[in-house]
């Protein structure tokens, strides 16, 4: 079985989202693409990614008109098979009108299912929902963070408050030259 690693993106002072729930100090962080080859590579390894339904609709209205010059990452990102875990949408189209997966029911149990069916490593992008119960469950293997080097005072932290103490494994460790870092640990339970 492969390793299910759960990638978010947040600000120096730990959040995931603003405190209306937005993501918009991504897009003045330029930073980002900084780590283009890493995450690259890291994709190489990757069988598919797996969605919460709000990610799924932000990634699904951005990344499958993105062109591969722009956004090296569009490619694998559009190429891997995707899945989106959902109790509410009807349908989950990708661009030319590939369907994305839908997993209904628990998001922790469809998670496990899955990783039975795809032998290789599964991403989890965001989606905190979904990456809160993952946590919870012990279900994540690798715990990847996008640092931008950016304060927004308060907002939603990248993992649930109920966590309580786990104990990680630094991984790797990358800064760039934008001010990016990227943390990679592993979880020991």
């Amino acid at each position: 079985m492969g390793k299910l690693i759960v990638e978010q993106i947040l600000s120096a002072d730990g959040y995931a989202a603003d405190a209306d729930g937005g993501i918009g100090f991504f897009s003045t962080a330029r930073q980002l693409n900084d780590a283009d080859p890493e995450q690259l590579r890291m994709l190489a390894s990757v069988e598919a990614i797996v969605f919460g339904a709000t990610t799924y609709r932000m990634f699904a209205d951005y990344w499958p008109t993105t062109e591969a010059q722009a956004e090296p990452v569009a490619a694998p990102i559009n190429a891997l098979p995707k899945f989106v875990v959902s109790s509410t949408l009807p349908s989950a189209p990708w661009g030319d009108g590939r369907a994305v997966e839908i997993l209904r029911g628990d998001g922790v149990e469809a998670v496990r299912a899955l990783r039975a069916r795809i032998r290789g490593d599964l991403i989890v992008w965001g989606s905190l929902t979904l990456a809160d119960a993952l946590l919870r469950a012990g279900e994540v293997d690798v715990l990847r963070l996008r640092v931008l080097p950016v304060l927004i005072g308060d907002g939603r932290s990248f993992t649930p408050t109920d966590l309580g103490e786990r104990k990680l494994k630094l991984l790797s460790a990358q800064s760039h030259a934008g001010g990016l870092v990227v943390l990679e640990y592993g979880l020991t339970i």
